[in-house]
């Protein structure tokens, strides 16, 4: 167990170095969710919040925060997916392979630098909200609910990143490859406008893909706002499906040595 540890934290500084070395998918993760929060709450958000119901008290900035959250997760899985697939491409893991390397250490590197640089900017993004006008009612264990929430769909996404990025045959594909789920996937989803004011094809597509109960559920946790009852177990059931299907088969991709 000693040395697997030891030979995680070492793939974890090693993948840590390279974000100082490389810094520009790092910092499009950290800025592009602040940029979004900065866009949308501040030039779009009056505009938003007078067609949402701003007149009867609705604070588009409280609505909009969970979402933006949830978002900062999903632009950082571009960054494992990249890497993972840039390393089985250019070699060095058949170099890991001739040394007596806990083998599972290699992946799990990458995830745990993920889920830091992605607290990172969920932290900017939480601060960047007060500063703008976000005004959370959640509770201390509320916090630790919301944030428990946040870690875990993290580590989903970020397994599920990679397995997708040691698919794909070159960095490039890899960039491309997780689009829907750093792209298409948050903004089909109630992140800024409600599901009932979607037409109704978009609306049905938001409603039962999985950032929608998340969202839900933070919307819940952070600001009080009703929730359907199972919405919070659904949203953990996503995040564990999610997670059990990218680390198997990340782990399996990885294992065979090829690149499909």
């Amino acid at each position: 167990m000693s040395y697997a540890l030891q030979d995680t934290a070492t793939m974890l500084r090693r993948n840590l170095r390279h974000a100082q070395r490389y810094p520009g998918l790092s910092l499009g993760a950290l800025g592009m969710p602040v940029v979004m929060m900065l866009l949308f709450g501040l030039v779009f958000g009056d505009t938003f919040s007078a067609g949402l119901g701003g007149a009867n008290g609705f604070d588009y900035i409280d609505f909009l925060t969970p979402g933006i959250l949830l978002m900062s997760i999903a632009s950082g899985t571009m960054s494992p997916a990249v890497a993972a697939c840039t390393d089985m491409t250019e070699g060095i893991v058949a170099r890991f392979r001739t040394m007596a390397i806990f083998r599972p250490a290699f992946l799990t590197g990458h995830v745990l630098g993920n889920v830091i640089l992605t607290i990172v900017s969920l932290v900017l993004v939480v601060g960047f909200a007060v500063l703008i006008g976000f005004r959370p009612t959640a509770s201390f264990g509320e916090w630790l609910l919301a944030g428990g929430l946040l870690v875990a769909l993290t580590i989903s996404l970020t397994w599920f990143a990679i397995a997708l990025g040691l698919t794909s045959k070159t960095p490039e594909g890899a960039s491309n490859i997780v689009l829907p789920i750093s792209l298409l996937l948050p903004f089909l989803s109630n992140t800024f406008i409600p599901l009932e004011a979607m037409p109704s094809g978009i609306r049905w597509f938001a409603e039962y893909q999985p950032f929608t109960p998340i969202i839900e559920t933070l919307r819940h946790l952070l600001i009080g706002t009703p929730v359907d009852t199972g919405t919070g177990w659904l949203a953990l059931a996503w995040c564990a499906a999610i997670g059990i299907v990218g680390y198997f088969w990340a782990q399996k991709s990885y294992n065979k040595g090829t690149v499909a």
